[in-house]
Order: C-alpha cells, then structure tokens, then sequence
C-alpha cells in the first residue's frame, strides 16, 4: 500500500479557512473526542491497528493541543502535517502501526527522536512507557512543552544517553539509517521504529537494529513519509 501524505504546510500567507486554520478553530471538548473516534475508525481500524493499548491512547490524547496554530483545523486529518519548516508529524495510520508493531509494552523505556510538538511521546506515556523526547528545534519544543511533554534538547542524531538504555527508539519522519550513536542506547533486546526511506519511497519497519544500522524484520507498510532531516544515508565518494 502505497500512500503520498498531503502536503499541509504550517505556515502560508493564504488565508482561506482550509490553508491557514484560525488557532480558535481547535473543537470543543465533546466534538474532539468525537474526531478522536472518527480518527480511529476510519484511520487506524481500516489497516488492521487493533491493539487495545495503541487504540486507547490515540482516543485519549487530544491531536490538536500538539498543532501550531495554523493548522489546529487539520489536527486529524488522514496526512502528514508540517509543523515546522522540513519538519513534519507522522499520518496516524503510519504512527499507529509502528508503535503496534513495535509492541510498546508500559514498561518499556523509550526515546522519541525528533519528538516535535510532542504528540507521539504524549501517545507512547499515555500507553504508560517512560519516554524521553529529543529534540533539537527550540520553536518545536516550547510547542511540545506548553502541550505538557517535557522536551530534553539537543542534536538529534547525537540520541540521549543521559537516560539510557532505551527499549525502543521511535523517529518522528523517515531515516535511511540509525545512526551508531543511538544503536548504541538500545538496551539488550531493544528495537527501534521508523520509517525507512532511501529514494522516494518509504517503508515501515520496527525491530532490532543491525550492525549496518538498518532495522530488522519485514517491512509492514509502503508510504512516502517526510524524511527527518539529518538521517540521510552518507553520501560515498566515487574517485
């Protein structure tokens, strides 16, 4: 299955509704939790994201407190939104199923690396995991941090050793490769949850790291997502 997301920028000078959501447009409380269901139903149940632990937390946590204001009116819609220049959450659907492949238990030590506004480390504590949330971009962080995730900063390749070892290392947008660095804080038996991209196409993987840096085990689903930036594979050098 092979998905494009949208392009939803955060920022436009357009000012139609649909381009540049007003930050008054976030729904009421009961209309939320009625997005929240529609979102599951007809994003995650659809492709098979049954767990009742995933399921629960995406219906308890409100998207749109982890949007910037511009696009508080596409908190859930079915697509990648931007949420900083380059910088992009996951679709649900791609984040449900990497953590219910990734088998987040709530005992479970994790690191969120480019953890942005802080909605999938809001999702990962609300299932109960301990999550540190990395990231590097001050503006996402204080997002993150007004929305109630503490942000610990810093280069994101760089990872966070400080509370390491990790059971799981999620990445908000797409990598060719984890980089030795953060393989380096996986306790023994973790695993790690991306999308991996290498050219136009993405595909979705959670498990062991590998000595080269790739994520073991099949892929489980086929989608474009926004690469994060500085997880490119290394350029080689012809001579």
């Amino acid at each position: 299955m092979l998905r494009e997301p949208p392009v939803t920028p955060a920022s436009t000078t357009d000012t139609t509704p649909a381009a540049a959501p007003a930050a008054d447009a976030a729904p009421a409380a009961g209309a939320s939790a009625v997005l929240r269901q529609t979102m599951i139903d007809s994003q995650l149940r659809t492709v098979g994201i049954m767990d009742a632990d995933v399921v629960r937390a995406f219906g308890a946590v409100p998207r749109e407190r982890f949007m910037p204001a511009a696009a508080v009116g596409l908190a859930y819609a079915d697509a990648a939104i931007e949420v900083a220049p380059g910088r992009w959450l996951l679709e649900p659907m791609t984040l449900g199923l990497l953590l219910q492949n990734a088998r987040v238990m709530p005992s479970d030590r994790v690191l969120v690396v480019g953890a942005a506004t802080g909605y999938t480390a809001a999702i990962l504590a609300e299932i109960g995991a301990r999550v540190t949330a990395l990231e590097s971009d001050a503006g996402l962080a204080a997002l993150a941090q007004a929305a109630g995730v503490a942000v610990v900063s810093g280069p994101l390749v760089d990872g966070w050793a400080a509370d390491a070892p990790y059971d799981l290392v999620v990445f908000e947008g797409a990598i060719a490769l984890v980089p030795p660095a953060i393989a380096a804080q996986l306790a023994p038996g973790g695993r790690a949850a991306a999308v991996v991209r290498d050219g136009a196409v993405g595909s979705a993987h959670a498990g062991p790291v590998l000595a080269d840096g790739s994520i073991g085990g099949l892929a489980f689903l086929e989608v474009a997502a926004r690469p994060l930036p500085g997880f490119e594979r290394p350029r080689r050098f012809a001579f």
